[in-house]
């Protein structure tokens, strides 16, 4: 698994600044003001801080920029960044900040000078979750990174607020390896071997295997998968940090790979959809984030693993499958799979837990990329109380999501002729009719939200948080749910 970078605080030491390695990063507010280390950096370059500080471009520079002086006079570090933050500053900058820093890190070690600024935890966030490269089918040797020492006012205080945030960057980090893994190599079993191992650090996780899934008549899962040589799969993780209540229940789509099936895909672009298991390396991410930062919660973990392959074994358009729930599905596409997967998981994952809540993310349809483009999520729920808390937590830690509609109109697209219904609608409202089908799985007692990640699971530029390629969407979006809304709240002395 890649490795987040080393991270570790320490009182202000301004006497270890000249002969500090690497990059050393100081932070300066936008009025010029300096803290006791920005000034004797200062001295140590001969006043080039200074002169920087009241230069025409540090006066235009916007909050969370940084300015790089190479070389610094009187200085053993290669550079010097100098960081533009306030005391009392929006998330965005320290996140763009944080980024920026994160870019630049390489195999050098970095000190940042933060004084007394009051979010080098979030600072830290940014600068570990954009410090990532996937580099498993690279030949020469992978780079190690650097190691990060923040210097500020409180260490103490900083290293406890960052050590659940980097548990969830860990998390980040697992799925994006996971996302970013070409479909040779995380095939449905080298998939559940990897969800397997988290055992190790306080998961409870169980493989169903396809003999198990017939026996639980999950028709509809297991003929997606019928026609590839991968098994099909479904890994059970349970984390169990809480009392005796029920669990939030996360489940994923896991398609490793997803040529259409005998509906198949253009050849152009088809190499991407080696990312269509997106939803389900979130939902391992996210309880890899939950063990490891221990949550006081009960969070429960379901992924669907198939592979979505032509063959002479292949479900074809007009097959008629049976749902684990009993309802028989029109298969209209077989490039509408993830559909079918989810359908079967969610109504196990209902009938064996009764969730308090249940979360469903799928790198489901083009359609909602055509809606809502790379910067949001499409989030679809029958509960405004679990919406409004997801699009919060969402929103707190800076991932885009946004509430789609649902309704009765749109449901009636699914309409089979020959069965209980389509698993396809036609073009208007793809997204909204994909989300109408799994809302046929879920019981009138269980809050549920949808969440369609194709958009934003991978994409081809970098994100605020995340260099080109797999982002880990939804990691730090769930976690964030499951401490605001799932977790006792601390009592205050």
């Amino acid at each position: 698994m890649t490795q987040t970078a080393k991270v570790s605080f320490a009182a202000t030491d301004i006497d270890a600044i000249a002969e500090a390695p690497g990059k050393v990063a100081v932070i300066v507010d936008k009025e010029g003001r300096m803290s006791p280390a920005a000034r004797r950096v200062n001295r140590l370059t001969k006043g080039a801080l200074k002169r920087l500080v009241e230069s025409e471009a540090f006066g235009k520079a916007e909050g969370g920029a940084v300015i790089s002086l190479g070389w610094p006079t009187g200085m053993a570090a290669e550079s010097l960044e100098v960081v533009v933050l306030d005391r009392r500053v929006e998330a965005e900058a320290v996140r763009k900040a944080g980024a920026t820093l994160g870019k630049g890190l390489g195999e050098k070690d970095m000190l940042i000078l933060a004084g007394a600024f009051r979010q080098p935890a979030a600072l830290v966030e940014a600068l570990v979750l954009m410090a990532y490269s996937y580099v498993d089918q690279k030949t020469d040797d992978p780079k190690t990174l650097g190691a990060v020492t923040v210097m500020c006012s409180n260490p103490e205080s900083a290293e406890a607020a960052a050590a659940p945030k980097l548990a969830v960057a860990e998390g980040v980090f697992f799925t994006r390896d996971l996302v970013n893994a070409p479909a040779n190599v995380l095939t449905t079993t080298e998939f559940a071997d990897r969800l397997a191992a988290m055992k190790e650090i306080g998961l409870e996780v169980e493989v169903l295997e396809e003999d198990k899934l017939e026996e639980l008549g999950m028709g509809a899962l297991l003929a997606v998968g019928q026609g590839s040589a991968s098994p099909s799969k479904v890994v059970v993780m349970q984390w169990n940090g809480g009392g005796d209540e029920k669990p939030l229940a996360l489940v994923g789509k896991g398609v490793v790979f997803d040529t259409g099936g005998i509906s198949l895909k253009p050849a152009a672009g088809m190499e991407d959809m080696t990312m269509d298991m997106g939803g389900a390396g979130t939902v391992a991410g996210a309880m890899r984030a939950i063990a490891l930062r221990k949550a006081k919660a009960n969070v429960v973990g379901l992924v669907g693993l198939v592979e979505n392959m032509p063959s002479d074994r292949a479900y074809r358009p007009g097959d008629v499958v049976t749902s684990m729930k009993g309802d028989t599905i029109e298969v209209t596409n077989t490039d509408a799979e993830g559909r079918l997967v989810l359908c079967d998981v969610m109504w196990y994952t209902q009938e064996r837990f009764q969730p308090t809540g249940m979360i469903d993310l799928a790198t489901l349809t083009g359609a909602i990329i055509i809606g809502l483009g790379h910067e949001n999520a499409g989030v679809f729920s029958t509960d405004d109380s679990l919406c409004r808390g997801l699009l919060r937590a969402a929103e707190t830690v800076g991932e885009g999501a946004w509430r789609m509609p649902l309704g009765a109109a749109y449901a009636k697209q699914l309409k089979s002729r020959i069965a209980d219904v389509g698993n396809t609608g036609g073009r208007p409202a793809g997204s909204i009719t994909a989300a109408e089908f799994l809302r046929r799985f879920v019981k009138d007692e269980t809050p549920w939200c949808h969440i369609d990640i194709a958009g934003v699971a991978s994409v081809k530029s970098e994100t605020t948080f995340a260099p080109a390629g797999a982002t880990g969407w939804g990691v730090r979006a769930l976690d964030q749910l499951v401490q605001l809304k799932f977790e006792p709240k601390p009592v205050k002395d």
